[in-house]
């Protein structure tokens, strides 16, 4: 907006003649126009700092219109309202001048002996250098996309400069009020529209949407900066279209992220990268010191991107779980959100194999869900603390007390370790164990014979009992059972 002229310097012009006849006090408001209308709302069509002239056609009769409409023009941004003296201006309303005053409006009277067109004519000369500066200034913002090609600008630096050409401070935000563009500030709440179609004039400068597919990524908010010399709508909505070429840029560079990101965690998975490649990938990721793994359940792929979306991380989704692979910080992130069962295996170096993993955060998720808690991590599990962390180990413990048992539920169908486990758990109480799986304490009875006579171990000997115990509770750790 034009800040050569101001309201005052109009009303002292000896050849316009103009009278104030109320809001003295804003006399000092910048006029970067003069402009005739008879609307009674002519708001959507001004840019802001315009004088209004009216024949007075357009000035309500009534006290609460009068007001309402001279609220409308100072909302708007309109620095004063002329009238034409003994044409069609209505009776004005006590109410009309306390709101000129009340906001510092001035209202002038322009008389009848002097046309319309000498005011504007006086103010379309006082502004005429400043055109030049604003030219000036659009075609130095309209190089922006060749300084981001040739200097490789960041976004922070990108808008510091463009501030600086074009007068204003420069403010960025999504629909919803958060950070669009990094670098750049958030503005102020109350500015940010209710709808991305509305007028683009604020007080002090403009608002207006980055447009998206979709609807607008959000919005671009320019405020005149004291001493300088903005410049004007333009270059405002270039400043749009640069943010909005910006957020295209990170979306592109997100999304590719993501494929490259779901596609190393794959190979990761499979366990067909070798060590060496693995730890350079996971480097220019951003992932270098210690990772857990964990498998995440019951939430939607938006719902637990928004909740990653700050932290390093690989993401893919398999069947119903997604995996997630990064520093040990995503477990707190992904505890928050709502309604998820989630297991996190231990540390370990970036680059190494996921393979024990990958058995850690399933065994841990399976906790989560039957336990009701958001997050389990491997290791947690109070009543295992005394099995020794090394997965080999538990392993040759399983398969050496276990093994053939397990062979035979897998070949047969049968739940000979499940019932094991459940009537240990119960303090070996047949009948109450027998209801927990719904079955007879007879059929119950009999698996227990049947396990006794598959592992060689007399679960009446408290010696073999607690060997099958361990057993049993290595197998759950490993994720060998639920």
């Amino acid at each position: 907006m034009a800040t050569k002229v101001s309201v005052e310097d109009l009303v002292r012009s000896p050849a316009l003649q103009l009278r104030v006849l109320a809001g003295e006090s804003g006399l000092s408001r910048p006029v970067s126009w003069a402009h005739v209308s008879e609307l009674d709302d002519p708001t959507p069509w001004l840019l802001g700092a315009e004088v209004i002239m009216t024949t007075g056609i357009a000035i309500p009769r009534t006290a609460a219109a009068q007001r309402a409409y001279l609220e409308r023009l100072d909302d708007a941004g309109v620095s004063a309202l002329a009238l034409s003296a003994q044409l069609h201006v209505p009776p004005l309303h006590a109410a009309f001048f306390e709101v000129a005053g009340e906001r510092g409006m001035p209202v002038l009277e322009v008389p009848l002996a002097v046309p319309f067109i000498a005011i504007a004519q006086e103010v379309a000369a006082a502004v005429q250098e400043d055109a030049r500066q604003r030219l000036g200034a659009q075609l130095q913002v309209f190089g922006a996309l060749r300084w981001l090609a040739a200097e490789d600008l960041d976004t922070a630096s990108l808008f510091r400069r463009l501030e600086r050409l074009s007068g204003y401070d420069v403010f960025a935000c999504t629909p919803a009020g958060r950070p669009l563009l990094p670098g750049v500030p958030v503005p102020d709440p109350a500015v940010i529209p209710a709808e991305p179609d509305a007028p683009p004039t604020i007080p002090g400068g403009f608002v207006l949407p980055v447009p998206a597919p979709g609807g607008p990524a959000g919005f671009i908010v320019a405020l005149a900066r004291d001493g300088a010399q903005p410049a004007g709508l333009a270059v405002a909505q270039h400043i749009a279209t640069v943010a909005a070429l910006q957020v295209a840029m990170a979306r592109h560079d997100r999304e590719t992220l993501r494929r490259e990101s779901a596609e190393t965690l794959a190979e990761l998975l499979q366990d067909v990268l070798d060590p060496a490649t693995a730890r350079r990938r996971l480097a220019r990721l951003g992932l270098e010191a210690d990772v857990v793994l964990l498998v995440v359940r019951g939430v939607p792929d938006d719902q637990l991107r928004r909740a990653l979306d700050d932290l390093p991380h690989l993401l893919l989704r398999r069947g119903d779980d997604h995996h997630v692979l990064g520093p040990e910080s995503l477990c707190e992130a992904v505890a928050s959100v709502p309604g998820v069962s989630a297991g996190a295996s231990r540390p370990f170096p970036a680059g190494e194999s996921t393979r024990v993993a990958q058995r850690e955060a399933g065994w841990a998720a399976s906790r989560a869900a039957e336990s009701g808690r958001p997050l389990v991590r491997y290791g947690e599990d109070t009543t295992g603390r005394w099995l020794p962390d090394d997965p080999w180990t538990l392993t040759a413990l399983v398969e050496h007390v276990l093994g053939e048992v397990l062979a035979y539920d897998s070949a047969h169908g049968s739940q000979l370790v499940t019932s094991v486990r459940t009537w240990m758990e119960r303090d070996r109480r047949t009948e109450e164990a027998a209801s927990a799986l719904h079955v007879h304490p007879n059929t119950l009875a009999y698996r227990l014979r049947r396990f006794s006579a598959l592992t060689g171990r007399d679960l009446s000997s408290t010696e073999a009992f607690a060997e099958v115990w361990l057993a049993i509770r290595a197998a759950r750790q490993l994720g060998m059972q639920d």
